[in-house]
């Protein structure tokens, strides 16, 4: 029998909308030309995605490319002033399942490593329907995902429990969390073709999805 949940946690970036290739990663190029020239060219997009899915893009800072504290505060700036002017687009049909999901009763978070005004100007430029709570980068560290934080906050502030949940994400800080609190995942795979991770989000996520059909499917 197909579950029926309560509460959709859905990741930002590379999930609701394709950001990482036409912002993130762009973004991330121009700082390192200015703090580390050096590695400019280093890394592809491909690796890229692979960093952020592995160890995460704050290891990937701080501990591949050596970022200092004083660094990370500025690279922050960086991105935050970049994505200012760069608005991605939403992937064709979220904004029907958000909607469809909210309208037969269910609750909508977006739990994502950007930053919440940005998720807000995402969310109304690209005409999705309103989350009813946001969990962004402006969040205490120790509440960002891999942390399950957020899903525990979830649960007491809408009176659910672990069943009622499942988290839609692109990558293992995702999965993560999920596995951290407790509740399902299904692994958003539409974004990019990339073998290590689809591998590893098809073989441990509760569904992995090609497709945003995919996720209407598990859903209704």
């Amino acid at each position: 029998m197909k579950k029926k949940y309560k509460c959709l946690v859905l990741d930002h970036d590379d999930t609701v909308v394709d950001s990482s290739a036409s912002i993130h990663y762009p973004s991330f190029v121009e700082y390192l030309k200015i703090a580390r020239p050096h590695l400019a060219d280093k890394y592809t997009l491909e690796e890229y995605f692979e960093k952020n899915f592995h160890p995460g893009i704050l290891e990937l800072f701080t501990e591949e490319i050596g970022l200092s504290e004083e660094e990370l505060k500025e690279e922050e700036l960086f991105w935050r002033e970049y994505v200012k002017n760069h608005i991605p687009s939403a992937y064709p049909g979220m904004s029907e399942i958000i909607a469809d999901f909210k309208a037969q009763g269910g609750i909508v978070v977006v739990d994502s490593h950007s930053v919440t005004e940005n998720i807000v100007r995402d969310y109304k430029h690209n005409n999705l329907p309103t989350p009813d709570h946001i969990y962004g980068w402006d969040i205490p560290k120790e509440m960002r995902k891999p942390m399950p934080g957020t899903i525990f906050d979830i649960m007491e502030r809408f009176s659910l429990e672990k069943e009622d949940i499942l988290v839609v994400d692109d990558l293992k800080p995702g999965y993560d969390m999920a596995r951290a609190a407790g509740v399902d995942i299904a692994g958003a795979g539409w974004a990019y073709d990339i073998p290590e991770i689809s591998r590893f989000m098809a073989e441990r996520c509760d569904y992995f999805c090609k497709t945003v059909e995919d996720l209407r499917k598990i859903l209704f």
